[in-house]
C-alpha cells in the first residue's frame, strides 16, 4: 500500500492539485492508498515538555501519532508532497518526523543505530519550490538529496537507491502552462519511478 505523506497548509496550492492529480490516478488505477495530512488533521508539531519524556523512551500519549506509525507500518511505499521554504521541507512535515519516527517504531538505537523502516520499497518525494532543483543542489548544499534523503531517510532503513525525487522550481514565476504541463505529467513521472 501507498501512503502519501501531504504537508501544505493551503487546499488551493499547487501542491494540493499534485495531491489530487496522483489521488486521482491511483483511483482510476485501482491502487491502495492513505494520506496523511498533518495541516487538515490540526497536529501540532512541537513536542511539549510531557511529550519529550515519552519520546525519548520511544512512547507518545498522541493518538495522530499512533494513527500515522499505523499508516507507514502498513505500506510499502511512502509518497512526500511539500513545498521548500528557506531551503528545506516545512516545520510541520519536520515537526511530523520529530514526533512520529520514534525509537522503536522506526529506528533502534540499542546496539548501534539501525533503521526499522527497511519495508519500504519506494519512496518519491515531490517538491515545489520558488528555486530551481539546480540552485537548491549547487547553491543550498542539496537540502533534499543530501539531507532527507541521504540522512533522514536513510537513517530510518530506507535505501536512497529507491527514492525518487520529482521537483517543480519557479513555481511562483513560471507559466500557467507549464504547471499545466507538469500536473499532467505527474501521474506519468510517478509511474516511471
Amino acid at each position: 500500500m501507498k501512503t502519501i505523506i501531504y504537508t501544505h497548509p493551503y487546499a488551493g496550492s499547487f501542491n494540493h492539485e499534485i495531491l489530487n492529480r496522483l489521488t486521482n490516478s491511483f483511483s482510476k488505477n485501482d491502487q491502495e492508498f492513505e494520506i496523511i495530512n498533518p495541516y487538515a488533521d490540526n497536529f501540532n508539531p512541537t513536542l511539549t515538555e510531557a511529550e519529550l519524556k515519552l519520546h525519548s523512551k520511544g512512547k507518545t500519549d498522541d493518538e495522530l501519532v499512533r494513527r500515522y506509525q499505523r499508516k507507514i507500518a502498513a505500506s510499502d511505499e511512502l509518497i512526500f508532497i511539500f513545498p521548500i521554504w528557506w531551503q528545506t521541507m516545512p516545520g510541520m512535515l519536520k515537526g511530523f518526523l520529530d514526533k512520529t519516527m520514534l525509537n522503536g517504531f522506526a529506528y533502534n538505537e540499542d546496539n548501534g543505530w539501525k533503521g526499522l523502516l527497511t519495508y519500504i520499497k519506494h519512496v518519491t518525494v515531490i517538491t515545489t519550490s520558488t528555486v530551481t532543483q539546480s540552485y537548491l543542489e549547487q547553491e543550498c548544499g542539496d537540502p533534499i538529496r543530501e539531507v532527507f534523503i541521504k540522512r533522514t531517510l536513510a537513517d530510518l532503513g530506507i535505501d536512497p537507491k529507491v527514492v525518487n525525487w520529482i521537483h517543480f522550481g519557479e513555481v511562483n514565476v513560471t507559466t500557467d502552462e507549464k504547471r499545466a504541463k507538469f500536473l499532467d505529467s505527474v501521474p506519468c513521472l510517478y509511474a516511471n519511478k
